[in-house]
């Protein structure tokens, strides 16, 4: 068997996302590295609270691995998208942006809008690059030219298949939209959990997160795993 190509996997919540990670990020970095990752993004909603306990992890399991300091973010439009941080002064921007939207919002969540993230973000030397998380039901072509705009050359498409039974419409789907608006594409897994068997308990949470019981949940719990 010829060797798999370099993985880094970008986008990627740790327990720190309330009711939405099911591993710690010492658990998610384990097994990225195990599996021959060449780097692993924490990208916890609105927060970089599991990066420092990745940054141990990274340390103490040894070489072989990267880590990457991110967050995702659901802007008040709707708009999703990844922003990874390239260097310190993109660190420093990318922490600005989740203070102003913890700030803006009572405890536990957090809003942002677009002139917010143009606010910290938008300036060439930002040092952040964006990933853009389509949906299908949304009003991509709009959402499509302000990720464009607003991060220039600094942005993809993350396509995201996860086996929900729509994974050949979303591709095709974001590979008109990069075409459309220039942007490349690149793979990402929406990762939630280290292993299949925290699959049970990602579940539960979604459930308490939704107010339902998880027979109640349905959808609900496919929605949170696909962000489709």
């Amino acid at each position: 068997m010829p060797p798999l190509p370099p993985y880094a996997e970008l986008h990627c919540l740790s327990n720190f996302s309330f009711l939405r990670g099911a591993s710690h990020a010492e658990e998610l970095m384990a097994q990225a590295r195990e599996l021959g990752y060449t780097a692993l993004a924490i990208t916890d909603e609105c927060s970089l609270a599991g990066v420092v306990r990745a940054h141990t992890a990274v340390k103490k399991i040894g070489g072989g691995i990267k880590l990457l300091i991110g967050a995702e973010f659901t802007l008040e439009c709707g708009l999703r998208l990844v922003v990874i941080a390239r260097s310190r002064a993109g660190y420093g921007r990318l922490s600005r942006l989740i203070t102003r939207g913890r700030r803006k919002a009572e405890k536990g969540s957090y809003a942002l809008s677009r002139a917010d993230v143009e606010e910290f973000l938008s300036v060439e030397t930002a040092g952040t690059l964006a990933l853009w998380l389509p949906r299908v039901r949304t009003d991509p072509d709009e959402q499509g030219a302000w990720i464009t705009r607003v991060f220039a050359g600094r942005a993809w498409i993350a396509v995201e298949l996860l086996r929900d039974g729509r994974d050949r419409e979303h591709l095709e789907h974001c590979r008109r939209l990069g075409a459309r608006h220039g942007l490349p594409l690149t793979a990402a897994g929406d990762v939630h959990m280290h292993v299949r068997e925290r699959r049970a308990l990602q579940d539960a949470l979604t459930a308490v997160r939704h107010g339902v019981s998880v027979a109640e949940a349905g959808s609900a719990a496919a929605l949170d795993v696909t962000g489709q």
